[in-house]
């Protein structure tokens, strides 16, 4: 059953439709994103995303390390495996172990021994999905009916007052403390404070919500701006919900501040014709020069049409934790993935996928990976969240050179088994 929309004071803000920001335009010395090739016939493209820890070529994907770790795999693991970037979560790390000790270990790099990019989401989706259990699902499209304690208490144009899932002390985020805790955090790229809405809250709730999160998004600049070194660039954030004319007015909030780069949030639907529909609705509305990312979405199809659509880059928790339940992606595999625990593979001599040139990939077969999740050994989810992070990271590649070559239709088929 849908659920009432949270409490929120939001409301007695009223509408807010592009004051003037009072801040300055700010610069971003040591990053940078370079457009090398557009396509043609769509707004797929291919770039580089310059950074103080490393250039990556776009369109790329960011694999979500949590808890400032990426599940089961140790960094030069993830390295190996072709990764160029990270993601870790700032509502995660705000409570275990916290940003101050973060920062007292020398920034999420040094503490996590990661030398590449590394993305840290602002917690507020976070806050609201763990808050009212079934919206992380609604969301993302899923159909999950398991019920959450509610942990979130209020959300005011402050910002959001939660109980934390450790010790259920109080804990209060706001645009100015998300910032605060992601410059201790220290990534390369942070994103402002927004709330997240679901689908099943009314159109007048998504549109008080969607013009709260733009001026949160001005509140984040201007304390992003207060202590900006250089070291970091932020990412602003699209809401909108499922309706067009207030996507494309996020849209083009988000152009109209000097964020360095624009993230899409939010519900994107409830099946995938609408998802991409949604998407679509944005892009025309952004600032063209600046990097796209799409916030937690990311199958081989999501990826091949939203490239199409001009997102630049997406991340999503998929491939460690489809590995632990012994599903290994594949190239051209009914649904994008092998079921590792089917019987069928109890004799199976072959392994993976011997070209990626990773052992996780090469040197074990299915009969092994079969035998050590049917048997509830954590290597198997190890071996297989290696692979399947390679198999991301090559999807990519391929990509990138699909597009420049015009094969981008031809590769499509390759991957993806209808």
């Amino acid at each position: 059953m849908a659920q009432a929309p949270r409490e929120t004071e939001a409301s007695d803000a009223g509408s807010f439709r592009f004051k003037p920001y009072d801040g300055n335009d700010i610069q971003y010395p040591g990053f940078g994103f370079d457009i090398q090739f557009q396509d043609s016939k769509s707004r797929a493209r291919v770039g580089k995303l310059k950074t103080p820890h490393g250039t990556i070529e776009t369109p790329n994907f960011i694999f979500c390390g949590t808890k400032a770790n990426i599940k089961s795999l140790q960094p030069q693991q993830v390295k190996e495996a072709g990764a160029d970037i990270v993601l870790a979560n700032t509502y995660h790390l705000m409570i275990q172990p916290g940003a101050d000790i973060v920062e007292k270990m020398g920034g999420l790099h040094e503490f996590m021994q990661w030398d590449g990019p590394i993305l840290t989401d602002s917690g507020g989706f976070q806050i609201y999905s763990m808050g009212d259990g079934t919206d992380a699902d609604e969301i993302k499209g899923r159909n999950n009916k398991t019920e959450r304690a509610r942990s979130l208490n209020k959300i005011t144009e402050k910002g959001a007052s939660f109980r934390s899932y450790k010790d259920g002390s109080k804990l209060f985020l706001s645009p100015e403390s998300a910032m605060e805790i992601q410059r201790k955090l220290g990534p390369d790229f942070v994103v402002q404070l927004d709330e997240c809405t679901a689908m099943h809250v009314s159109r007048e709730y998504t549109e008080k919500s969607m013009h709260m999160s733009h001026r949160w998004g001005d509140r984040s600049l201007k304390a992003f701006e207060k202590t900006h070194d250089g070291k970091q660039a932020v990412y602003g954030v699209v809401q909108g919900g499922v309706y067009q004319d207030l996507r494309e007015e996020s849209a083009a909030y988000t152009a109209s501040r000097p964020f360095f780069g624009t993230a899409l949030g939010g519900t994107f639907g409830g099946n995938f014709d609408q998802f991409f529909e949604i998407v679509s609705w944005c892009m025309p509305n952004l600032a063209q020069e600046r990097p796209v990312h799409l916030l937690g979405i990311g199958t081989f199809k999501d990826v091949f049409e939203c490239v199409r659509l001009g997102i630049d880059t997406f991340d999503c928790v998929s491939p460690t934790r489809i590995a632990r339940h012994g599903w290994a992606l594949m190239k051209g595999a009914p649904g994008e993935r092998l079921n590792l625990r089917n019987a069928k593979y109890k004799e199976d001599k072959e392994p993976l996928w011997p070209e990626l040139g990773i052992p996780a990939s090469a040197n074990y077969s299915k009969a092994y990976l079969h035998h050590l999740i049917r048997a509830g050994e954590h290597l198997g989810g190890q071996i297989i969240a290696q692979h399947n992070i390679a198999v991301f990271a090559h999807l990519m590649k391929e990509i990138r050179k699909a597009i420049q070559n015009d094969t981008l239709d031809a590769l499509q088929k390759e991957w993806l088994v209808e």
